[in-house]
């Protein structure tokens, strides 16, 4: 009997084993959590590609591993076979796969197995200028290593890397590198700018980006015109437009000329288990832009990249207006970000709308910003209906919590080195150019060190509406700042400050905090300005009067500022 129950005992823990190892290669979305439970908004499940079963391998194309070969032809053939099909999967194997760009068609799935990596050739000649969308706007450039346009049924799977060699594309700045870096990096070629604090690719690269608008030519009209600063024109890696049902599951995407990966306009898009890398010194190495796209799932994925991480946008200014098609229907889940100006990023390019997301169950840690929202006149579009819970931060050199809306193309980082980011004052007229920023509710978020908590700064003519902050631990240098906001509330707060700055208002009203706990210690913890500042209440938690700790400038009016003791 002893023996029986030894045996039933072992074959029982063999089960559990066998039970534990098929969990473990379910999809995590199965494993930890329903990735819509708890949505604010309604939307609808979010449609995968369906694949025909069907399968071909690049190797029986021709191509050849090892990174010398180019296996443009035998990407191509592989591609056209399934298409030939009507579909299929397209298996790259372990090894090193030089190519050109891909050109990817309908019904596709490319596999990468473990051991793959694709690089993509640094010759710029095999990369043709195009008419596309660039940073929202309407332009040229050259095609992107990974493009597809007017597609549906798109996945990426597998466990693989796609490299698009953007160190022979971008420029570099100096202070991103250290010494012996940039002694290396101008030593093998390019050119060095007048004030030897940028280098570029080429003399052509330099003429261009000292005329263009942040990245994009000016003034030029026809493709021949772009051709003669082609060298300039470095594509985004992935770029997917005009397009329904796609997946990216499981490689990893790197080293991005500009963005890495850019699903433009793309209804039903799926993004998870994927790892997104770029180095910290990229210029526009952004992890991935989704813009004006409906219906979409990011989620189980990490990021380390030289810009902004997870970006939402749609188009910009006039371009993005005429287009006119906003991003809508977003949720964010469970993602790490590493690195990057931004963890979340909205805009700056929102022209079209942004409407309708959810953000939850993430981290960032050492990113410029955590939680990143920008634009500047001239946009238009608005920005409402966002939800935002559960976040943790460590480390954020500048603003935890960030609404800028006078982006001027620079990090935060940037603009604190230069002497800090505008708060200008002056009222302008209000047009359909005009951005606006209301409804947004971010909760339970717990910061571990940064140099503001809080930065909520909206346009004299347009203030930030409606914002809503509750259920936080925030630890940083300094605590709020609230300029041109109308209707905020901040409840159930608890922070922490290293410096004088607790809270300071300015031109700001309708504003209730309710049950704050605080390290304040001097007259000047809370200050509030501005002649347009109006109805603030003031309630912390503790019983103390707060207006012990705060100033109250001349030009408010009198009777704006009220502290209750709870």
């Amino acid at each position: 009997m002893k023996n029986i129950k030894s045996v039933a005992v072992f074959l029982f823990v063999i089960f559990l084993m066998a039970e534990g190892c098929a969990q473990s290669q379910m999809p995590k979305s199965q494993l930890n959590f329903d990735i819509y439970e708890g949505l604010e908004f309604d939307m609808p499940r979010v449609q995968e590609p369906v694949i025909p079963d069907y399968s071909v391998n690049i190797k029986d194309f021709g191509a050849v591993s090892g990174g010398q070969v180019l296996n443009s032809k035998a990407f191509a053939d592989a591609i056209e076979a399934v298409s030939q099909k009507g579909g299929g999967k397209v298996v790259i194997p372990a090894g090193i796969w030089l190519t050109g760009p891909i050109i990817l068609k309908s019904n596709l799935e490319l596999y990468t197995e473990p051991g793959a990596l694709v690089i993509f050739s640094t010759d710029k000649d095999l990369y043709p200028v195009i008419e596309t969308s660039f940073e929202g706007l309407d332009t040229w450039r050259c095609i992107s290593p990974i493009y597809g346009k007017g597609l549906e049924n798109i996945a990426f799977t597998g466990h693989g890397v796609w490299d698009g060699s953007g160190d022979a594309w971008r420029f570099v700045k100096r202070g991103k590198l250290t010494a012996n870096q940039w002694k290396e990096l101008v030593a093998s070629g390019g050119v060095v700018n007048e004030r030897e604090n940028e280098w570029y690719p080429s003399e052509q690269f330099k003429i261009a980006h000292e005329t263009a608008n942040m990245n994009v030519p000016t003034g030029l009209t026809t493709k021949e015109e772009y051709e003669a600063i082609r060298d300039f024109l470095r594509p985004v890696m992935v770029s997917i437009q005009n397009s329904k049902k796609v997946l990216l599951d499981g490689p990893t995407f790197q080293n991005s000329p500009a963005w890495c990966i850019h699903p433009l306009m793309v209804e039903d898009l799926t993004v998870r288990n994927i790892t997104v890398r770029n180095p910290w010194y990229s210029q526009n190495g952004d992890g991935i832009d989704i813009e004006s796209c409906k219906n979409v799932m990011v989620y189980n994925s990490n990021f380390d990249v030289g810009d902004d991480a997870i970006c939402i946008k749609s188009g910009k200014d006039e371009d993005g207006r005429r287009r006119g098609v906003p991003c809508e229907n977003l949720v964010i889940r469970n993602n790490i970000v590493y690195h990057g100006h931004g963890g979340v990023t909205v805009g700056s390019e929102m022209s079209g709308g942004v409407r309708n997301m959810h953000v939850s169950g993430c981290t960032f840690m050492g990113t410029d910003v955590g939680l990143r929202f920008k634009s500047v006149r001239g946009r238009g579009g608005v920005v409402e209906n966002i939800y935002i819970s559960d976040i943790r931060m460590t480390n954020i050199p500048t603003q935890a919590i960030s609404f800028d809306l006078y982006y001027g193309g620079k990090s935060v980082s940037e603009m604190l080195a230069e002497g800090g980011q505008d708060a200008l004052a002056q009222e302008a007229p209000v047009t359909f150019e005009t951005p606006q920023f209301k409804n947004i509710f971010i909760s339970d978020v717990v910061l571990k060190g940064a140099q503001h908590a809080v930065f909520l700064q909206g346009l004299p003519e347009m203030n930030l509406e409606n914002i809503k902050i509750s259920n936080m631990l925030l630890e940083a240098e300094n605590g709020f700042s609230i300029v041109d906001a109308d209707n905020i509330i901040i409840e159930n707060v608890e922070l922490i400050t290293k410096n004088k700055t607790g809270i300071e208002f300015y031109n700001s009203k309708n504003v209730e905090i309710k049950n704050l706990i605080y390290n304040f210690e001097t007259k000047n913890a809370i200050t509030v300005n501005g002649p347009g500042s109006n109805n603030i209440k003031i309630m912390p938690a503790g019983g103390v009067n707060l207006k012990n700790y705060s100033t109250i400038g001349d030009e408010v009016p009198e009777g704006t500022v009220s502290f209750k003791i709870k």
